[in-house]
This record gives C-alpha cells, structure tokens and sequence, in this order.
C-alpha cells in the first residue's frame, strides 16, 4: 500500500520560498545575493 506524502501546491511554495518572501528578510537578501553572484538563472521560485 502506497500513501501519497508530496501533494503539489504552488501558492504555498510561493509563500514559503518565494522572491518577495525572500527579500523581506537580511538572510532572504544574502540567499538571493549569493544566487546571483552564483549566475542562476532562477534566483528564486517562480509562478508560472
């Protein structure tokens, strides 16, 4: 028997780990800081 542990839902993954989210935070700006300097492409999760 298989039970489901991961159901998808972007409005909470927005609101957890979102760009907006992180840039509320001195630590949320360091993680975008150092994506950047890292040359991502994405910086942070994205809607679609």
């Amino acid at each position: 028997m298989s039970v489901t542990l991961f159901r998808k839902s972007l409005k909470k993954r927005l609101r957890k780990h979102g760009f907006l989210v992180r840039m509320r935070t001195k630590d949320g700006r360091k993680i975008i800081a150092r994506r950047r300097a890292a040359g991502r492409k994405q910086l942070a999760v994205q809607s679609y």
